[in-house]
Parts: structure tokens; sequence; C-alpha cells
């Protein structure tokens, strides 16, 4: 029966002649299914302002309890409590708004965009804004950061342009990756953000090594990544907490716990045994769980630990405890793994929301002035998303010469790579012989 967990079954004789009783297996099982009602009274996500903030210089152990608390700011008479608010301005406040509104705006449109058939997938954040968002605004511009694919509110936040996100999406002519990444998998060296990789986990070492690199340069600039909380399974995971604990690399390491992976609950990620973050003091790192729906606990908590790795104390795990509110790609329904109800009973509600209602309560902004950014974001993201559809979609034939796909990794292309290229084009304009005239064998490669 959905959302009964299974009966365990008593000790037994696990054989003939034995007195040992036989071992069970146990395997985790979420609290609500579909059809189930859902009921977060379970959660302890206490009071705001009431956790303690330490010295950045502090020891791991030292700071035990901010790993199984909730770093919290925003109270529910909307006010910053605690000595974790960060005291930002209003005017920052209202960017950093203004930053989440256009990426909900950004991920609506491009939802319906591949309803359309306009691209071939996408990934929504939806609820988990806060934690790109407010967290990169923490960072210094040129810190390099590691991202998984939900973190889209990094490069929006950093000002890339929109336009230039929406050609990789459609993978047309104008992606500058040349569609040789699934869409959503962007990479943008100016703006210091790694290229994302569709494989769990990796750039947790890659965020590791890069920071051990600039300690050894003696540079300035830090470096964070970010990782689902299913990801955090993955052995890579446990090497980079191995390695930045050893070197003490200047980094910080992101979790964002949003409670499922595609059709799993965090259980299967170890969440039933204990938190994310509590897996940072193993490894004598410093470990931090932090409300991910709380735009102000969120840059606080970033901030901490980046002046800690700047000050050379040592990196930093930081659990961002957050929602996904909706399913975890275009490919996923979510209606058949978890109980309808979830989103509307997370008991830390909607990060737009908690900082909009901040902000009037502070008396610095109003509803009148929310719809009319709320209307801006979303005639920003139509205005791009027609400049780039002039570029092409899915399908429509506007794309990169099919010789391309062998550029771009050998200065000088090898001759059997060469002869490859030449038989695959050829192969081409036989099949197609009308479609792509210009598409020469050879022209431009090892350039």
């Amino acid at each position: 029966m959905a959302g009964k967990a299974p009966q365990k079954a008593g000790p037994k004789a696990s054989a003939a002649g034995s007195n040992k009783p036989s071992l069970t297996l146990h395997v985790p099982e979420p609290k609500f299914r579909p059809g189930d009602k859902a009921d977060f009274s379970h959660i302890d996500i206490g009071t705001a302002g009431k956790m303690p903030r330490p010295d950045e210089a502090s020891a791991p152990a030292d700071m035990v309890d901010l790993a199984y608390g909730l770093v919290r700011v925003l109270g529910e008479d909307n006010n910053a409590h605690g000595p974790w608010d960060p005291k930002l301005d209003p005017e920052t406040l209202r960017t950093m708004l203004g930053h989440m509104a256009l990426v909900r705006a950004f991920d609506e449109r491009m939802f319906r965009g591949q309803r359309q058939g306009k691209t071939s997938f996408y990934m929504k954040c939806t609820g988990e804004e806060a934690t790109s968002v407010a967290a990169s605004m923490a960072l210094a511009s040129d810190d390099m950061v590691f991202p998984s694919y939900r973190q889209q509110g990094i490069l929006i936040a950093r000002g890339y342009p929109i336009v230039d996100m929406i050609n990789q999406i459609y993978s047309n002519k104008a992606d500058k990756l040349k569609g040789r990444q699934l869409p959503i998998m962007y990479s943008a060296r100016d703006h210091s953000f790694f290229t994302i990789s569709g494989n769990l986990a990796t750039q947790l070492p890659q965020a590791v090594g890069w920071a051990m690199a600039s300690a050894i340069k003696g540079d300035t600039r830090i470096a964070a990544t970010w990782v689902g909380e299913g990801s955090t399974a993955e052995g890579d995971f446990h090497s980079a907490c191995t390695f930045a604990a050893v070197y003490n690399a200047p980094v910080i390491l992101n979790v964002i716990n949003n409670q499922w992976a595609i059709s799993s609950f965090s259980g299967f990620a170890g969440a039933e045994r204990t938190t994310f973050a509590a897996r940072a003091l193993g490894y004598g790192l410093a470990g931090l769980r932090v409300d991910g729906n709380d735009a102000l606990a969120v840059y606080a908590a970033q901030q901490w630990a980046a002046n800690r790795a700047r000050a050379n104390a040592g990196p930093t795990l930081i659990e961002y405890f957050t929602y996904r509110a909706e399913g975890h790609s275009t490919s996923d329904d979510p209606s058949g793994y978890r109980s309808a109800q979830e989103r509307e009973e997370w008991p830390l509600g909607d990060p737009i929301m908690r900082l909009k209602n901040h902000l009037i309560c502070i008396g610095e902004w109003d509803e009148d002035r929310q719809s009319a950014m709320d209307q801006d974001c979303a005639e920003r993201v139509k205005a791009a998303t027609k400049e780039a559809e002039k570029n092409g979609i899915l399908g429509h034939g506007l794309h990169h010469p099919f010789r391309t796909m062998f550029e771009d990794v050998f200065e000088e292309l090898p001759w059997h790579l060469r002869e490859q290229a030449e038989q695959a084009t050829r192969e081409r304009q036989i099949k197609w012989p009308d479609s792509h005239p210009k598409d020469a064998a050879g022209s431009g490669q090892g350039k």
C-alpha cells in the first residue's frame, strides 16, 4: 500500500542447526508516495537566528552543532534575525530578488520551449533559486565555479547573456559550444564558469584540484562547486573531501539537498542516518547546514566559507536544505513517485516569496513593483528567445557545419581523424546532396 513502510520480520533461525538470527536488508522508503498526504512535522527547522556564527578560522571540531542544526536568518515574521544576518543593503537585496525572478521566468519559457519541440531537454530549478543566485553573489566575480546542471542562476547573477544561454539550449548555429553539449550544460570561461558535465560529481575533484593549483600559484581566487545530495554517494565526492582536507584547499563544496534524485529520495544517498553536512566532520572539514530557501542565510554561509578559504583556514562543506518543487527534468514526471502535496507542505516555503516578503516588511518593496519586475523578466526572456530563434531551433537545420564535430580537440588534426572526417562528410553529401552544399570535408580543420 502506498506510503506504508514494509513490515520488518523478527529474528529467525538463519539455517538448519544454527541458533544465530538471520540478517535482514534495509531498503530506504520515502515517507510519502503518490496519493499520500504530505506531513513534514518530523523536520526540525529550528528558529531563525538561533544558530551561533563562529569565527571563520574556527576548527571544525569546535563547530559540530552547525552540521546538525539549520542556519536560518529570515523568520516567520519576515524579519532578519541572529548573528548570521549578512546585513545587506536594500539595493543588493532587490538585485538578488531580480536575479531569482529572472531565473524563474527563464525556466518557465525554456520549459514551454521544450514542450513545443524547440529543444530536446531542459531542467528547471524552481524552489532552489537562492542556492545559486545568493551563493554566487557572495563570491568574487572571478572566483571559479564548478556547477551542476541546476545552477543557471549563477550565470544570470554574473551577467551572462540570456540569448547565449538559449542558443546553447537550442544547439543552433550561434551555440558557442557548437552543439557538443546536452542542452543546459553551459560553459563560460570569461565568467569563471567551468563546463558542466553530465557525469555526476566529476566537478567536485575538479574544483578541489583547481583550488589547490590556485594555492600553489599564490593566487587570490578560490573555487566553489555545487552538487546534488544524491551525487554525494559517488566516489568522486569522497576523493574530493580527502584532497580538500589533506591539502587545505581553498574550496567550498555546496551540497544541494533538494530531497529527491530523479525518482529516488535522499535516503538512498544516506539522509536517513545523518545530515549531509555531517559528512564534513569525518574528513576534518568545516560543515554548515543551511536553510536553502532563505536567501540571506545562503548568502551569509557562502560568504563565511569564502572568507575562511581566503584566509587559508580551510575548505567548507555546506548543505543547503531545500526542495525540488518540480520534476527532475523535462523527461521526468514526479507524480509517479511522490505526493502531490509535498510542494505546498514544504516547511521552508519558496525562496522568492520569502525574500520579497522580507523587502516588503522592511519598507523597501511592494506588490506592484514585484508584479512589474515579474513582467519585465518575462519580456526580457521573450525578447532573448526570439533573438535566439533567428539562429535556429531543434530540427530546423540551422546548426554548425557537420565537419566541426572533428575540430577543436587537436591543434593539427591527426591523419586518421582527417580520413574519418572526409569519409563521414562524403557519405553525408551522397545521402543528402542538396542539404549541405558548403559542408566541405576537411575545411577549416586544425585551425
